[in-house]
């Protein structure tokens, strides 16, 4: 039987943060490098609100995005997944 959709590649989302290097060894597999940005803005997300909670932000990280052989695709920076505000103005 045909698979629905088109193809599927393997990615993998590494942090580089205040913390250190966390390298994505499982990767996942979605559709193209649109999506994967996509996951890595919702993991920056994430890695940010841990640190609200705990009353401090960092924004120098980045989650760079590589394929199955190693490639670095694109490199997101933390800043670019929020839009802070302050004093009424979008920084």
């Amino acid at each position: 039987m045909p698979s629905v959709g088109g193809p599927i590649a393997h990615f993998y989302l590494h942090i580089r943060n205040g913390s250190g290097y966390v390298e994505d060894l499982e990767g996942q597999e979605l559709p193209d490098l649109a999506a994967a940005r996509v996951q890595a803005v919702e993991g920056i997300r994430s890695v940010l609100s841990e640190e609200a909670r705990q009353g401090e932000l960092d924004l120098r990280g980045s989650i760079e995005i590589a394929d199955g052989d190693g490639n670095i695709l694109l490199i997101l920076p933390f800043k670019d997944a929020v839009h802070l505000r302050l004093d009424g103005t979008a920084m």
